[in-house]
């Protein structure tokens, strides 16, 4: 037994090490205690301590570079996913990454039955495909985030709608205007991408098919009038709408569609000042 000034690390159960190791990040585990010992390394692959795979707040706090956008860099992004993947032993419940690819998310169609939170943003080389089979495998989703992933179809979101019934968050957010340019200079990203032809057909997709949404982001969307008309007759259970740079849309238009919602409780409008 060590002493109270020594403390004899190697003592701690592993219910007590899951109980420490779960109070960090991913990342500061993978930094930390996985290259102390054999034990501690065992202790953080348990399934317990690989239920969430969170890359968004690393994405949020970091200086965008270059090599975000290199297939290099992707292939990184997907080989974690995929490990964390393995190591939840099927008990995955979430997942934010960006900049992964096909591969990593085949994969986790086909070993994450139990996921209830996907957010696949700036993705550029992600396609419909993989999505399909998530849709159709992972029926538990609450939560989607699928903004600025240009190349996964409305086809795909109403696969989430029809099997995800419990799908309550959507996020279909565009790269507003000003900020296109950043993405240009980045090979094979916005090259070839539909960036502007997302428009009525996603927001018909979303109104038809997701009726149980209570959280809905649709920033920088190109949809007409009429087109939110769809989303707010058929998604009455919206408390949450964000219209924010929706070009399209006119002030009536928005007063007339939302006034339906009677359990909105925020509403973000675009700007009709410019």
């Amino acid at each position: 037994m060590g002493s109270e000034l020594n403390p004899d690390w190697t003592e701690l159960t592993w219910e007590c090490l899951i109980n420490i190791f779960s109070r960090l990040s991913m990342e500061q585990r993978w930094g930390g205690p996985m290259l102390v010992c054999k034990t501690w390394m065992n202790v953080c692959n348990d399934p317990l301590l690989n239920s969430v795979f969170d890359l968004e707040t690393g994405f949020l706090s970091s200086i965008e570079t270059w090599n975000w956008w290199t297939s290099e860099f992707a292939e990184k992004v997907d080989s974690t996913l995929m490990s964390v993947v393995e190591r939840s032993k099927g008990g995955l419940k979430e997942i934010r990454v960006r900049h992964c690819t096909n591969e990593s998310l085949f994969y986790v169609a086909d070993r994450c039955p139990n996921l209830e939170v996907l957010s696949v943003k700036h993705c550029p080389n992600v396609t419909a495909e993989p999505m399909k089979m998530i849709a159709l495998k992972c029926p538990k989703i609450m939560e989607l985030d699928l903004s600025c992933t240009y190349a996964i179809s409305h086809e795909c979101m109403v696969m989430f709608g029809e099997n995800c019934k419990n799908l309550q968050v959507m996020k279909r957010n565009n790269v507003p205007l000003s900020e296109v340019w950043m993405f240009e200079s980045y090979e094979n990203y916005m090259a070839n991408q539909p960036i502007f032809t997302l428009v009525n057909i996603d927001a018909h997709a979303i109104g038809f098919y997701m009726p149980q949404l209570k959280h809905l982001e649709v920033r920088y969307l190109k949809m007409s009038d009429n087109a939110l008309a769809c989303i707010c007759k058929n998604c009455k259970k919206l408390e949450y709408l964000d219209l924010f740079g929706c070009p399209n849309l006119t002030m009536s238009g928005v007063i007339n569609s939302t006034s339906t919602l009677k359990n909105l409780k925020e509403l973000k409008m675009p700007d009709f000042t410019g």
